[in-house]
């Protein structure tokens, strides 16, 4: 079964309309958000088409090297993206560069080992980089909530250090809270898998003309990873980034 259909330069010119047709709506609400929407499509098929010649490249090699390069090159980038919602906590890069890389770490090598993938750039690098892409989102999302946690519960936090609790204990529900909001939209997109909409994917294996039970094997492979490394991605987070909103002396930094 193969019914691979290859988009022309033309095709792509002309699905490029629907960038004008955002644009044209964010005129017409004067969001003034024109000029970042043309700069983002363009940053995006930039970089895609870079990511494409070096895949092409990579595929071609089979190369562990360039296959744990490129996984590295991903780590570091999707690090730095989510240390960008953590500004005021030290070391934010180092906590998420650490998350991700022991996260999607443990989660692909459980997998490799089992065999339930083969270490091939074909297979390893895109499941690989949507578990890092998802990662990114999720610690995003713990360091905003962690800043917004402890600002709002300061009080509370002082309350219980000055009834002699530690910093963790002091922090627990916090932290708890935290976590919770960064699993959250993956449980919640796991949930509704194939209800609500395909998966990308699936999506992108079934256009590709992969049989469709296929590929939703592949898909559920990507859940069940995307899952894990979340889990321990944020969980890593959040243990280390708490401690960063204490002193020495187990004092609440102001």
């Amino acid at each position: 079964m193969s019914q691979f259909h290859a988009i022309s330069a033309m095709s792509l010119c002309l699905a490029s309309i629907l960038v004008i047709i955002s644009m044209f709506m964010s005129y017409r609400q004067e969001l003034k958000l024109e000029k970042d929407i043309f700069i983002s499509a363009l940053r995006a098929t930039i970089q895609l088409f870079v990511i494409g010649f070096i895949l092409a490249y990579i595929f071609s090699t089979e190369s562990p090297i360039f296959i744990i390069g490129l996984l590295g090159f991903m780590a570091i980038n999707a690090a730095y993206n989510s240390s960008k919602r953590g500004k005021g906590i030290p070391y934010a890069l180092c906590i998420s560069w650490f998350a991700i890389t022991v996260g999607a770490s443990i989660t692909l090598s459980i997998l490799l080992l089992t065999g339930v993938l083969n270490f091939t750039a074909y297979q390893v690098i895109p499941v690989g980089g949507m578990v890092i892409s998802g990662a990114m989102v999720a610690i995003g999302l713990c360091y905003r909530q962690m800043l917004s946690n402890f600002e709002l519960r300061q009080q509370e936090v002082e309350i219980k250090l000055a009834l002699g609790s530690t910093p963790k204990q002091a922090s627990k529900a916090i932290v708890r809270d935290v976590i919770k909001t960064g699993l959250q939209p993956t449980v919640d997109s796991a949930k509704t898998l194939g209800i609500v909409a395909l998966p990308g994917m699936m999506t992108g294996l079934i256009l590709a003309g992969m049989p469709p039970l296929e590929a939703v094997k592949y898909q559920m492979i990507v859940t069940f990873m995307s899952l894990s490394t979340i889990s321990i991605a944020c969980f890593i987070t959040c243990q280390l980034a708490y401690r960063t909103f204490f002193n020495n002396r187990n004092q609440l930094n102001r």
